[in-house]
């Protein structure tokens, strides 16, 4: 319940309830991109910065995980969609992109709940989240194109293009890249810019996700209880699996904690842009309503406090 009173939390539930009572509040769109742009900058830099103490032998393990895990997701999300809810092949096919990628708001959101609970995690983290990104929609295209004969062939060189030089996964790797490059006497500077004011910048961006989730939360009409059974059910099977996949690397409780909502988040940005590349006859009511209508709100509210949870019951396990 402590989670629910984190102000960043609160400011989402804020916009939720603007959205709801058809408040006349409003972000500005050129606002809304520029946060955007604020938060995966710092979070790639908070990354690269913490990756400096980190080893090659100690990353290879969670890396591997995290590819095991971006490939196992998607297909257990088709199987699950096509067979047991009857959605169509293309369909079930973007949704298992969404579900098998990850959300980066997520990401931010468990940073600063561990952060507050003093909670350490490893700074390899940040590079989990990008190596989650791009498997998923790889296996999601090629169940759509294995299991729709005739279907038109996707150009790969375009849908690599908008994975790997679209603003997320872009800007996450270049701002890792710089904060690992960047000597501790040059990036006090830039940490009064990009880590000290993240948690304000953050509670502003979810303020407006709260105004777009309360317009899509609407949506759920079109789309059936099926979707909503999917949108709450998936992420919990994902982060049990992520909570197994950072005990038996060996993170540590934060890292696996951070891997397992990982791995329980949907994409909103960098899937629905590949998926419109390689599957456009999906239909992106179901997509977007599902990972931004449902999922997301889900895991804001009381989804990480449950990821938290089965980690420290995995670990009991485990270890």
């Amino acid at each position: 319940m402590e989670h629910l009173l984190d102000p960043v939390v609160l400011f989402f539930l804020l916009g939720i309830l603007a959205g709801v009572a058809r408040s006349d509040l409003k972000i500005p769109q050129p606002l809304y991109e520029t946060l955007s742009l604020y938060l995966l900058i710092a979070i790639g830099l908070k990354g690269g910065f913490a990756l400096q103490s980190v080893t090659a032998a100690a990353a290879f393990p969670p890396i591997a995980a995290s590819l095991l895990l971006g490939i196992m997701i998607p297909l257990i999300a088709y199987f699950l969609l096509r067979k047991a809810a009857g959605f169509s092949n293309p369909d079930s096919a973007a949704l298992a992109a969404h579900y098998g990628s990850v959300s980066a708001v997520t990401f931010a959101v468990v940073l600063g709940t561990l952060q507050k609970m003093d909670i350490p995690y490893e700074g390899i983290v940040t590079v989990l989240l990008v190596v989650l990104e791009v498997p998923a929609i790889m296996v999601a295209i090629v169940l759509s194109r294995v299991f729709e004969p005739g279907s038109e062939a996707v150009s790969w060189k375009k849908l690599m293009h908008e994975v790997f030089f679209g603003k997320s996964i872009f800007l996450l790797l270049g701002s890792m890249l710089i904060g690992f490059l960047t000597s501790a006497e040059h990036a006090e500077p830039i940490k009064r810019v990009f880590v000290e004011p993240f948690k304000g910048v953050l509670a502003l961006f979810l303020l407006e996700m709260g105004l777009v989730t309360s317009r899509r939360i609407k949506d759920l009409r079109l789309a059936g209880p099926r979707l909503a059974v999917f949108a709450l059910g998936m992420p919990l099977i994902s982060g049990f699996l992520g909570a197994w996949a950072g005990a038996l690397c060996g993170l540590s409780l934060g890292g696996t904690a951070v891997l397992a909502t990982l791995a329980a988040s949907a994409s909103y940005i960098a899937a629905p842009a590949a998926v419109r590349v390689a599957i456009p006859q999906a239909n992106p009511a179901y997509y977007l309503t599902a990972s931004l209508g449902v999922t997301f709100p889900f895991n804001l509210t009381v989804g990480i406090p449950i990821y938290l949870f089965i980690t420290k019951l995995v670990f009991s396990w485990v270890r």
